[in-house]
């Protein structure tokens, strides 16, 4: 009489791994409003992050522009730029991105989520998602200063919020990118040194500064397999209107998300051991 009860309560307690697609979409916009939450309460953060963007501006693409030294056509190298610096902010805000993981591992709070039957990808995206909102405000912010610049950008409402969902998309892959590293590395000191390894690479090993036809040939292989290439040659084209693949950026961006969350989500019981 006794086994039945306790059978029904195991039943209970654990559900079924097949229903996990069931209570995806509600834990993936919980987390989303969560992290949202802590942008609100954490503002001075994004206004902070704004100004080396502006710094770039002002004094590299001024400096640049007055010079005439990096070809970019019919375009002044502010402008050209522009987009570059815009898809730089937001690698910058989210390349270091694993290390809030590993500080919710120490802190008890990751083994706890993960305990619950949420989702590993539900927690994952939801931090992207949080890198995205934090870059798009940056994208904001250096539209504005551009305008005060006076760079040629094409002010169509229709072409600008897809330049933002561009940015958000690049960020979310690059804190994806991020938590995948924090996942196999397991520490905030490796975390830190590998993200500085790598983020002046990933930048300059891009188009975001020059055109790749001036780069040498290895680099310009590297620029090809950089996802960062991809988001400024989208940008450009939106923002700018110069020539562009945007179904081919769109789709490598996009790719390179979906690998960026189910690897990362993939790591996450081993980070929380």
């Amino acid at each position: 009489m006794s086994a039945a009860p306790a059978a029904q309560h195991v039943a209970w307690a654990e559900p079924p791994s097949a229903s996990w697609w069931r209570v995806l979409p509600s834990r993936l916009v919980t987390f989303c409003v969560i992290e949202l939450y802590r942008i609100r309460h954490d503002q001075t953060e994004l206004y902070t992050r704004a100004i080396q963007p502006a710094l770039w501006l002002l004094i590299f693409g001024e400096t640049f522009t007055r010079l005439r030294v990096i070809p970019t056509g019919n375009l002044p190298y502010l402008d050209y730029m522009a987009p570059g610096i815009i898809a730089q902010s937001g690698l910058f805000i989210a390349i270091f991105y694993g290390i809030m993981l590993i500080w919710e591992r120490d802190a008890g709070i990751l083994s706890k989520l993960l305990a619950t039957p949420t989702p590993r990808v539900a927690l994952v995206a939801g931090k992207a998602f949080a890198a995205g909102i934090r870059a798009a405000v940056q994208a904001v912010m250096v539209f504005a200063l551009s305008a005060v610049l006076r760079v040629g950008v094409h002010w169509n409402p229709v072409h600008l919020l897809a330049a933002v969902l561009v940015v958000m998309v690049g960020s979310a892959f690059f804190s994806t990118l991020s938590m995948t590293i924090a996942g196999v590395v397991l520490s905030r000191e490796r975390l830190m040194g590998i993200g500085q390894a790598i983020t002046m690479p990933l930048f300059f090993a891009s188009n975001a500064l020059y055109p790749v036809h001036l780069m040498p040939g290895w680099l310009q292989v590297l620029s090809v397999c950089n996802p960062l290439s991809y988001e400024v040659d989208a940008l450009r084209s939106l923002i700018l209107g110069t020539p562009g693949n945007l179904v081919l950026d769109a789709g490598v961006l996009g790719a390179a998300l979906v690998a960026g969350v189910l690897a990362s989500s993939a790591l996450l019981d081993r980070l929380a051991r």
